[in-house]
């Protein structure tokens, strides 16, 4: 018999399900980096598979629309950073915040509905069935980057780049640069984090460190959905991350030649700890319907 999900605010500002875990007795929880998502957030947090998710946690990075009040509205369990700190800082304060929950499965999924929420099962199915530590949902696997609207510029500076960090990093993917990703509890608790950059290039350095300590990574084909409403760094950014991707392979391979020493690939680096620059959003208050 499948999960259920209850009212969600009255339950002290997120839904929950009834019934517990069903993917292997884990506890999956799915957090959103959020900046200015208002438009699409309801439509990706609606395609959540609520079946097999136990929290959603949305972290709002200072964002000038409605995200904070929609999230909470939602249901959500909504934390706001200060200010604008950045993609990569705000992934770290999602991980962080998951663990808190006691998470076994951590996936990140982009509120722009970007990439389809209905993937969230296949991807937790591998890491609960044990057969991986990180899945990653790759636009490039299959025909359908393009016709799903990736710019033909970013498309080819994948492939560009996937090519060269497979050949420095000694393995094997069809792209590094998916924002939708799965990770196990014991990845996030021992990964030095803290060490990574809180700009966009964050996402490649956590899978250079994924590789370096012998993790493993599954993948599955993951359609392409790009709109005006999806987020999308531009030009000059997108020239900015692909140098930070470079940089971050031959790092590695340094390191793994003996012949640098880099923080992010350090035993002895920072892993995710508390810190004060975010805080909770206060849930919305429920009004109770008239003869409850």
């Amino acid at each position: 018999m499948g999960a259920r999900w209850n009212n969600p605010v009255a339950l002290g500002g997120q839904e929950s399900l009834e019934n517990g875990t069903v993917l292997e007795g884990r506890k999956i929880v799915v957090v959103m980096p959020a900046y200015n998502a208002a438009r699409t957030l309801k439509k990706t947090y609606d395609e959540v598979p609520k079946d097999i998710v136990d929290e959603i946690l949305l972290v709002d990075d200072g964002s000038h629309d409605e995200t904070i009040e929609l999230s909470k509205r939602l249901g959500i369990k909504t934390f706001i950073h200060e200010r604008n700190f950045g993609y990569g800082r705000n992934q770290k304060t999602c991980y962080r915040e998951a663990l808190k929950t006691g998470a076994d499965i951590v996936v990140m999924l982009h509120p722009d509905y970007q990439y389809s929420p209905k993937l969230i099962t296949a991807m937790a199915s591998l890491i609960a069935a044990d057969e991986y530590d990180v899945v990653i949902a790759s636009r490039i696997l299959g025909v359908g980057a393009v016709k799903g609207g990736m710019p033909i510029y970013k498309y080819i500076s994948n492939r560009f780049l996937t090519f060269f960090e497979n050949l420095l990093l000694f393995y094997k993917l069809s792209e590094y640069h998916t924002g939708y990703r799965a990770f196990s509890k014991r990845v996030l608790e021992s990964l030095p984090l803290m060490e990574n950059s809180d700009d966009f290039v964050f996402d490649n350095e956590m899978l250079a460190q994924v590789i370096f300590w012998r993790y493993k990574i599954g993948e599955i084909s993951c359609p392409t959905k790009y709109f005006p409403e999806a987020s999308s760094i531009n030009f000059t950014r997108s020239t900015k991350y692909g140098i930070g991707c470079l940089l971050t392979s031959l790092k590695f391979r340094l390191q793994r030649m003996r012949l640098g020493k880099f923080r992010i690939f350090s035993d002895s680096g920072r892993k995710l700890f508390e810190d004060s620059y975010y805080r909770m959003a206060e849930p919305e208050a429920v009004q109770q319907p008239k003869g409850y």
